[in-house]
């Protein structure tokens, strides 16, 4: 089964490599808007990481990049706006907004939003490709896979300040991942 990161890695290769596009018209620069991200992300932290340390956890977000490039197009777009929507879920919760801050968790949601809202432009004429991209099906459940342990482990610490602060490092390290991944293409 092929880990959530490749696919990312996938699609960010076929949408920024040389003379590459997504083949619709993305009015967003994924690259600054996951930048901002991360700068929101940072921005929320309201308790030191050093004090959570014995609530850390693997979530299992491969740390090596791999080759993605078996990927179709479609299937990397798909899989990224499921991450979108994914981490959208986790931060839109009730939960989620008696943790944080809201300006900034507005902030953070809204650049989510849009990022989800450009990628979908692009998911409707790719569709049919992505209908027949092989193993797709299973990339898009490692996705869920993965945030549904992020879901069950804020359920498991009862939404604890720790808790959550370990799922913002978390999703900072999938951002930067992303986005340091981009700056080198």
């Amino acid at each position: 089964m092929a880990p959530p990161l490749s696919l990312l890695v996938a699609l960010l290769v076929f949408s920024y490599g040389p003379g590459g596009s997504l083949g619709c018209d993305l009015s967003l620069d994924h690259v600054q808007v996951s930048k901002e991200n991360i700068a929101l992300l940072h921005q929320l932290q309201r308790i030191s990481s050093f004090r959570c340390r014995k609530d850390r956890k693997n979530f299992a977000l491969p740390r090596d990049m791999v080759d993605g490039s078996h990927f179709q197009k479609a299937q990397a777009i798909t899989v990224f706006h499921e991450m979108l929507q994914e981490t959208f879920d986790v931060f839109g919760t009730e939960h989620s907004s008696a943790a944080w801050n809201t300006t900034l968790l507005h902030g953070l949601l809204s650049a989510l939003y849009r990022q989800l809202e450009d990628l979908g432009t692009c998911l409707k004429p790719e569709m049919k490709e992505a209908e027949s991209a092989l193993g797709m099906e299973d990339s898009t459940s490692a996705v869920r896979r993965y945030f549904q342990g992020i879901h069950l482990y804020l359920k498991e610490k009862q939404y604890s300040d720790c808790a959550w602060e370990v799922v913002r490092v978390e999703m900072r390290k999938a951002f930067s991942l992303s986005t340091h991944l981009l700056e080198r293409l």
